[in-house]
């Protein structure tokens, strides 16, 4: 199984440079408009068997336009919804950068807990939990491997990253990943392999023939069979 981990395209909270969270309202800016329309001619040619996103609205907004093309319902999943800032919520990044618990977050964020909100550990254990399931439910549905597309927030992607990299949480603010980027991991029962990372731009066709190998990547350790 092979899941597309899709970061929401650019919203007003990013343009403003303020940390959205879960606030209400928060949509798309133009260039994120943009971003969910390109996704058609990025993604819309693979064979997509299913589109999970986080509620709020910004992820619905990046997946609408490729779920029309698919003619797919995307699935509301509540685990991938963006973390619970608490009294963090809606304030400016440059004033959040002032505060003592930004060090924590940033160098220890296993440790991490936002005032009136929740810890990073508990984000990582819900995000990581969310994708395994629905990986294995659809597999299990297909009767097959088959590709899925996951659309949430950037620090829940990042902490799916850090898991299938075998890194440790305290590493996840080494991993970047931007509005609209797509990130690809591949599930077997060995590991999961990490095929894209932060991708903005390279040719996705592949995944359409890779997914479709579990046996060969089984023997050789190699996504695909590739070497």
């Amino acid at each position: 199984m092979t899941v597309i981990l899709l970061r929401h395209g650019r919203s007003t909270a990013n343009t403003a440079a303020t940390l959205a969270g879960r606030t209400p309202g928060v949509e798309l800016d133009e260039t994120g408009i943009a971003q969910a329309l390109a996704l058609v001619d990025r993604l819309g040619e693979l064979p997509i068997a299913a589109i999970v996103t986080s509620p709020l609205q910004r992820c619905q907004q990046t997946v609408a336009p490729l779920a029309k093309t698919l003619n797919l319902e995307p699935v509301l999943e509540e685990r991938l919804i963006e973390v619970d800032y608490g009294e963090w919520t809606g304030r400016p990044i440059a004033e959040l950068l002032k505060e003592p618990m930004w060090k924590v977050v940033q160098q220890h964020p296993s440790a991490a807990i936002f005032p009136g909100g929740e810890g990073l550990a508990s984000v990582q254990s819900r995000a990581v939990a969310a994708i395994r399931e629905h990986d294995r439910e659809l597999s299990a549905a297909a009767g097959q491997d088959c590709l899925w597309i996951a659309c949430t927030h950037g620090d829940i992607i990042k902490s799916v990253l850090a898991d299938a990299l075998g890194t440790h949480l305290d590493g996840f603010q080494r991993i970047m990943t931007v509005p609209a980027a797509v990130s690809v991991i591949r599930y077997t029962e060995q590991r999961p392999f990490v095929f894209h990372m932060n991708d903005t731009g390279s040719d996705l066709s592949g995944l359409a023939a890779k997914h479709g190998a579990p046996q060969q990547e089984a023997k050789t350790g190699v996504p695909g069979g590739e070497v």
